[in-house]
């Protein structure tokens, strides 16, 4: 076996787990290239049957539309049940505050939305596809992350998981977050998506798009979401994402790579985590872990 069958093994044994453990899971789908990782590895460990949970897609309305249009081409393709829930009803409800300022962004507020629609289904694990090279934050997670009736992500009560042992007890109202990909490094995903010849979204080759150049340095794609102030270059630039979260916080790299090939060999000699293109994570040191301590994927 080399390190990419290991790697899969593994992670159907911790799905096959979630679907054996929990009365009511969910997959968490972005469209992005881990959910869709996640998506393969679900059919390699339920096929030729139907996936034991739903798929869950949140929202922001700051969406990329190839993402959607993707999300939505890959969900039918695969027949199976995906439920969408959005932050603008959080918002129009009172649950959630909308940004202000040239450039908002609705990261944080998609926690109130995801919240709202585990307690809704009653789902007591959310399967994300976060893995421990990510972020500082992302590496204290467990294949089993333990959240309690709030939503809530502590460190300290994360529990000890011995050799392929996951504890999925909780109480009624708790909830476990579940990350098959933990092991996982950027560079393997790309290289599994290349061996299983997966289909992926246009933003992560290169192309042509234009982009703005914010006061301190960062670059954003132009959307009808920012209003650049006075100061701020905006230019047509070749770019790609490493990840296509939303508009107002992934910031582009700038790339020639148009091929599987190039990103994989983009990847291997990146000096920074793909999580350092994302703004909001840049907005203290603590930022991602604020964010899951209220409930963040």
């Amino acid at each position: 076996m080399d390190t990419l069958d290991i790697l899969e093994a593994e992670s159907v044994h911790v799905l096959r787990e979630v679907a054996a453990q929990f009365k009511r899971p969910v997959l968490l789908f972005s469209g992005g290239k881990d959910s869709l990782v996640l998506l393969r590895l679900s059919e390699k460990a339920f096929r030729p049957g139907k996936f034991p949970y739903p798929v869950l897609h949140i929202d922001t309305g700051h969406n990329f539309e190839e993402t959607l249009s993707f999300r939505d081409q890959t969900i039918e393709r695969l027949s199976e049940q995906m439920i969408v829930r959005r932050v603008e009803d959080s918002i129009q409800a009172g649950r959630a505050q909308d940004e202000t300022g040239p450039y908002p962004s609705r990261n944080r507020q998609q926690s109130v939305t995801l919240l709202d629609a585990i307690r809704e289904f009653g789902f007591d694990a959310a399967i994300g596809g976060a893995r421990r090279d990510e972020e500082k934050a992302r590496a204290k997670e467990r294949f089993f992350s333990y959240r309690n009736a709030q939503g809530g992500w502590e460190p300290h009560q994360q529990r000890p998981e011995l050799w392929n042992l996951y504890n999925g007890r909780i109480h009624l109202g708790e909830q476990m977050r579940v990350f098959p990909l933990n092991n996982w490094t950027e560079f393997d995903v790309w290289s599994y998506i290349k061996r299983e010849r997966l289909e992926i979204p246009s933003l992560y080759f290169s192309h042509q798009r234009t982009c703005v150049r914010r006061a301190d340095g960062s670059w954003l794609p132009m959307s009808k979401h920012v209003t650049p102030p006075p100061g701020d270059l905006v230019e047509t630039r070749t770019v790609r994402f490493r990840t296509v979260g939303d508009m107002t916080c992934t910031s582009p790299v700038f790339s020639q790579a148009s091929s599987l090939d190039e990103i994989i060999e983009e990847i291997r000699t990146a000096e920074f985590s793909e999580r350092g293109s994302r703004a909001d994570d840049q907005r203290s040191e603590t930022a991602m872990e604020d964010r899951k301590r209220e409930g963040y994927f």
